[in-house]
C-alpha cells in the first residue's frame, strides 16, 4: 500500500465518516421500538449494494459476538457467533456511542481495511447490536478523493491557522518578555516589594499563559492535525480551550484584586466580585456549550 494512499485517508477521513455513517443514520432502523437484526442486516446488505468495492457487512450483538454471518459482495460467508469484541470497530462503537471510522488494519484475504461501525439502541437507550461494514482502503479513498477545490481551501487554511497561530506565539512572548522585565526595572526584591508593580507583572506573564495556550491548540489542532480523543471536538473544542483559558486568567485577575484592595482600598472589593460574577457567569455558559455540544456530536 503507498504511503499517498494513507496520507490521502488521512487527509479525507472525516468525509469519508460522514459519507458511510450517513448512509448507516438513513438506512438503519435505531431507537425504535423493535429492533430486529434481521431488519439492520438488510439494511446493511442495501448499503453494500451502493459502494462499488465492499468485503461484507455483518451484525454484532452488545458482547462483540457476531450474531449473522458475513455478507461478501458475491457470496455468505459462515461467521455467526465470532467473538469480535477484542476488534477496534467494536469497543470504538461501544466507547464513542456513535457511528465510527476505524483505522486501516490487515485483511485476511491481503491488503487493509477499514471498517464502519454504529452502535444500535432501543428505544429505552439500551444498546442491543453494533452494524459492521467492511471497506477495502483503497475505496475509502475513492469516496474521501478532495477536488482541487477542497484541497485548496485545506492547505489555505491550515497556512493561515499557521499565520495566526504563530503570530498569537509572538504576542504571547512580548508579554511574557515585558511581565518579566517589569521585575528587573521595578527592582521587584523583598526589600524592595510594592503590590503595583507585582500585579502588572502577573496580569502581563497570565496574559501571555493564555494566549500561548491557544496557539498551542491551534498549531495542534489545526496545522499538525494531532487528534486527541474528546467528546468535542473541531472548532468547538478549540472555542472551548479559548473559554477555558479566558475564565483562567480572569479568575487569577480576580484574586489578585482581592488581595489588592483588602490590602489598598476595601471599599474597591465590589469591582473584584463584579469579576468573580462574570466569571461564575462564563462558567455556567461554557457548561450548556459544552452539554449541548457533547449532546450534538452523539447524534
Amino acid at each position: 500500500m503507498a504511503s499517498s494512499d494513507m496520507q490521502n485517508f488521512i487527509d479525507g477521513r472525516e468525509k469519508a465518516k460522514n459519507y458511510f455513517c450517513n448512509k448507516f443514520h438513513k438506512d438503519i432502523p435505531n431507537k425504535s421500538i423493535a429492533v430486529e437484526k434481521e431488519k439492520i442486516l438488510s439494511a446493511l446488505i442495501k448499503i453494500k449494494a451502493s459502494v462499488k468495492h465492499c468485503e461484507g457487512v455483518y451484525v454484532l450483538d452488545a458482547k462483540g459476538t457476531q450474531v449473522t454471518d458475513t455478507y461478501t459482495a458475491y457470496k455468505r460467508e459462515k461467521a455467526e457467533g465470532e467473538d469480535r469484541s477484542d476488534k477496534s470497530y467494536y469497543y470504538r462503537a461501544i466507547r464513542d456511542t456513535k457511528c465510527n471510522l476505524t483505522d486501516p488494519y490487515p485483511s485476511p484475504s491481503g491488503g487493509l481495511l477499514v471498517t464502519v461501525s454504529k452502535p444500535i439502541y432501543s428505544k429505552d437507550d439500551i444498546l442491543e447490536y453494533i452494524a459492521c461494514l467492511d471497506i477495502p482502503l483503497e475505496e475509502v479513498v475513492r469516496i474521501a478523493h478532495l477536488d482541487k477545490t477542497e484541497t485548496f481551501f485545506k492547505y489555505f487554511f491550515k497556512a493561515s491557522y499557521s499565520v495566526f497561530a504563530f503570530s498569537l506565539m509572538a504576542v504571547s512572548l512580548l508579554l511574557f518578555l515585558k511581565g518579566t522585565q517589569s521585575f528587573f526595572s521595578n527592582e521587584i526584591t523583598p526589600d524592595h516589594f510594592q503590590i503595583k508593580y507585582v500585579f502588572e507583572a502577573t496580569i502581563l506573564i497570565t496574559l501571555a499563559l493564555a494566549i500561548f495556550d491557544l496557539s498551542k491548540t491551534l498549531v495542534e489542532e489545526e496545522v499538525l492535525g494531532w487528534v486527541k480523543h474528546s467528546d468535542i471536538s473541531g472548532p468547538h473544542k478549540t472555542m472551548v480551550k479559548f473559554l477555558g483559558s479566558i475564565i483562567i486568567a480572569l479568575s487569577i485577575e480576580a484574586l489578585m484584586l482581592v488581595f489588592k484592595f483588602a490590602i489598598t482600598d476595601p471599599n474597591q472589593l465590589v469591582f473584584a466580585m463584579y469579576i468573580i460574577a462574570g466569571v461564575a457567569f462564563l462558567l455556567v455558559g461554557l457548561s450548556i456549550y459544552i452539554k449541548f455540544t457533547t449532546e450534538s456530536s452523539h447524534k
